[in-house]
């Protein structure tokens, strides 16, 4: 059997390859970090030799900023989706922390990963940079929350910041936690975010969708 394994993993196209690659290299960042992974370790855990992991992307630096853009651009396209989804701007905050918190949980090596520091990202994109894009977007929304209400627009980025901030951390908290369950960490941001210390609900829930 191990030796039908090895045949078939040596038949691979060079598009098999770097998938596979890539799939090991993502295991070893999130278990390790980029500083305690080597291409000596990703080379053994995907039974090729060293020349083949350079071949592909010509060393571990590569491997990473793949990974990294992979899991930053899946990220982005949930979060922007679920802010593009229009509607009340409470809702829109409950659907970007359902969205973030899903990520998470669909893809749990790919956030440990993004929420690393490392030099590397600094060139491909980070965590933190993608929530400060978020944050733009927000902004826009709080603005004219704000307006509506009668305060000051100029006070909206800095508020969009705490906003988007509170999400992210409390997502990095519930990495490891996972209780309670995702919608109910969804429901109690929101509660906080929307409603503020003073006037928070007993037993907050998401907002359910208009019946058809």
């Amino acid at each position: 059997m191990a030796s039908d394994s090895k045949r078939s993993r040596a038949r691979m196209t060079g598009t098999q390859r770097r998938a596979q690659l890539l799939d090991v290299s993502r295991k070893l960042f999130a278990e390790k970090g980029f500083d305690n992974t080597s291409v000596e370790e990703i080379a053994a855990r995907a039974e090729v030799s060293k020349p083949v992991v350079y071949e592909h992307f010509g060393g571990k630096e590569g491997v990473y900023a793949v990974v990294v853009d992979r899991e930053i651009q899946a990220l982005t396209t949930a979060l922007t989706g679920a802010l593009e989804g229009g509607g009340h701007p409470k809702v829109m905050v409950e659907r970007t922390a359902l969205a973030l918190l899903s990520y998470i949980e669909t893809s749990e090596d790919g956030f440990r990963i993004l929420v690393r520091d490392s030099p590397v990202a600094q060139a491909t994109g980070t965590f933190s940079s993608l929530i400060g894009d978020v944050a733009s977007q927000v902004e826009h929304l709080l603005g004219a929350q704000f307006k509506k209400q009668g305060l000051d627009p100029r006070a909206a980025p800095m508020y969009a910041q705490m906003l988007v901030g509170m999400v992210a951390l409390t997502g990095q908290w519930w990495l490891d936690a996972r209780s309670p369950r995702k919608t109910d960490v969804a429901a109690h941001l929101v509660n906080l975010a929307w409603n503020g210390l003073e006037g928070l609900e007993r037993r907050p829930e998401l907002t359910k969708p208009p019946t058809p």
